[in-house]
């Protein structure tokens, strides 16, 4: 099981080493590149004004956030719901600049500096598929149709939701998360619930390949382990067709 944090952030400006902070933090939970409706979302009180530029990306004011909490008060519960599954953003080093900065602002009671090589980058990923293109969130969500009419300002949590759509198309579309089902099996693929959202797993069977010899063997040594084996579980009397 693969489990990725697609995150983003929203900041009282651009440049986080001359003072800037973060505002907003919002995540979503991959398993196996499928959205499992689990998610992270925390609003923090930057104690800086918030720039007019920045107000204008994402419409978070002063007056809004002064009831949040500090990002000291949110950190853990941050920390705790990353672990430690490797995290997808676009334009890794803007975010994570400003993460690691206040990670530092709490000295030795923060956590670790986040490493940029162990994140996965999707405007690089975009750079290196669509060379010479526009490759921000807006344009890759035009190129791979996906629907943005409810961003009518940037938000960190629903940026993240769609940033997790264009990263599976980066991959390759929607068959990469579909558990690479068997070509040769005719059986929709089962769904299961993880939390609050749908994952595709395998096929429900796999075409049988056994012969009517091996399949009679097989029924022979499950009739000898006992009243109700597991291995009963995979056999029936059309076995064998």
């Amino acid at each position: 099981m693969l489990r990725e944090i697609v995150l983003d952030t929203e900041t009282t400006g651009t440049d986080a080493k001359n003072g800037d902070r973060l505002i907003e933090i919002g995540c979503v939970e991959l398993i196996n590149h499928v959205q499992t409706g689990v998610t992270f979302h925390r609003y923090v009180n930057p104690t800086r004004p918030v720039s007019q530029g920045a107000f204008g990306v994402h419409g978070l004011s002063d007056a809004f956030l002064a009831d949040k909490p500090l990002f000291s008060a949110v950190v853990a519960d941050f920390v705790a719901f990353c672990g430690d599954a490797p995290l997808v953003i676009h334009n890794a080093p803007f975010d994570v600049g400003f993460l690691n900065m206040e990670f530092a602002r709490l000295g030795e009671k923060g956590p670790p500096q986040i490493n940029l090589d162990t994140v996965v980058d999707t405007l690089q990923m975009a750079r290196r598929k669509h060379t010479g293109a526009s490759n921000t969130l807006d344009a890759l969500c035009v190129r791979y149709g996906i629907d943005t009419t409810r961003r009518t300002k940037h938000g960190a949590l629903l940026d993240a939701q769609i940033l997790a759509e264009v990263y599976v198309e980066l991959l390759g579309g929607k068959q990469a998360s579909l558990g690479l089902a068997s070509a040769e099996s005719p059986e929709p693929l089962r769904r299961v619930t993880v939390s609050d959202g749908p994952i595709a797993t395998g096929p429900r069977r796999l075409r049988n390949r056994l012969s009517p010899l091996e399949v009679s063997q097989h029924a022979t040594f499950v009739a000898n382990l006992g009243a109700s084996p597991i291995w009963r579980d995979y056999v029936s009397e059309n076995d064998g067709d």
